[in-house]
């Protein structure tokens, strides 16, 4: 027998801000980085593994600070799923 409990989330506006930044920011580094995938295999027939991608998102963060607004976690879980 499975149970399951039905939770209503009534987040706060800052809360909300910060769901809606992080989700666009996820967005965006899987968008980037798909492109760069596909762009490096139809230029050399290449791909970039999670961790090749890991390291230039490090290098991204740098480059664009509200990349760092967000948790660190939701940018490298977008990674992750360019790998499933």
């Amino acid at each position: 027998m499975q149970k399951a409990f039905k939770v209503t989330l009534i987040p706060t506006h800052n809360q909300e801000v910060l769901i809606n930044k992080t989700i666009g920011c996820a967005r965006y580094v899987y968008n980037r980085f798909l492109a760069l995938r596909q762009e490096l295999y139809t230029t050399e027939q290449k791909t970039l593994n999670y961790n090749a991608c890991s390291q230039k998102l490090t290098i991204l963060k740098k480059e664009i600070e509200w990349l760092k607004e967000v948790d660190k976690f939701a940018l490298q879980n977008s990674l992750k799923n360019l790998e499933t």
